[in-house]
């Protein structure tokens, strides 16, 4: 029988960066803008429906505040001018630590930098968060 993958083990590579660890990474999704047309004289009275433009949303990766700047100082390059495009590559890991599914994101690049809210009574992890909007989405595993 083969069982569904966990999503709790992941593994997130972006081309030339080596962040540390991850805790979330959200917004995976692809959707086709649907283009209706109907010439004037035809017999039908409904729409033919044509296939538009491939959008793709935000993906959101989160993690805990640690020293490395290497994400951050991703987000200031593209402030400055500088629109490096990475490839990211997400890989579900199985029990035994072993590659199972994987996406790839074409031409990402940070669009949004989130720091953590601080809160004195808190026991919890300060977690920053970048968005990356990229130009394609596809499953390679």
């Amino acid at each position: 029988m083969d069982y569904p993958y966990t999503k709790f083990k992941f593994r997130l590579e972006i081309t030339g960066v080596d962040q540390a660890g991850f805790s979330e990474i959200s917004g995976f999704d692809a959707n086709v803008d649907v283009i209706e047309y109907r010439e004037g004289d035809s017999p039908v009275s409904t729409p033919v429906k044509l296939p538009g433009l491939t959008k793709y949303g935000n993906i959101t990766l989160k993690w805990g505040v640690s020293s490395s700047m290497e994400l951050y100082e991703w987000l200031q390059g593209i402030s400055e001018g500088d629109i490096e495009r990475k490839t990211v590559t997400i890989t579900v890991l199985g029990p035994k630590g072993d590659a199972t599914a994987s996406w790839q994101l074409i031409n990402a690049w940070p669009a949004k930098y989130t720091a953590p809210d601080f809160n004195a009574t808190a026991s919890e992890v300060a977690i920053e968060s970048l968005e990356l909007a990229h130009e394609g989405m596809t499953r390679t595993a």
